[in-house]
């Protein structure tokens, strides 16, 4: 079975594209969220990038062809923003932080 025969990496993709797709959308207010709500977002937004990783490096491992040509064409369009998957990583890293500062104490 190829790994984007799986149930499972269906499953988890959708829902993970899903998550992230409504937290960048929710984002958009960030400012107007009160102190508990800015640390519940970066909380989730942090969750939802550890889960893209994982997701990722299951990518990276597999054998399965089209799992590795993901990979690639994951590599090549961030290639043309001159950025690497671990560069992309750290400025989500970077943007979670900068949000973090600015929730008041």
């Amino acid at each position: 079975m190829g790994f984007f025969d799986s149930e499972i990496v269906q499953q988890e993709a959708k829902t993970l594209f899903e998550d992230y797709q409504n937290l960048v959308q929710l984002g958009g207010d960030f400012g107007k969220f009160d102190r508990e709500g800015k640390k519940m977002y970066i909380d989730q937004m942090e969750s939802v990038m550890d889960r893209y990783k994982i997701f990722m490096k299951r990518f990276e491992l597999s054998d399965d062809f089209m799992a590795q040509m993901a990979v690639e064409q994951m590599k090549t369009q961030l290639g043309q923003f001159g950025m690497t998957p671990q560069q992309m990583f750290d400025q989500m890293n970077l943007t979670l932080e900068r949000m973090k500062a600015q929730i008041p104490d």
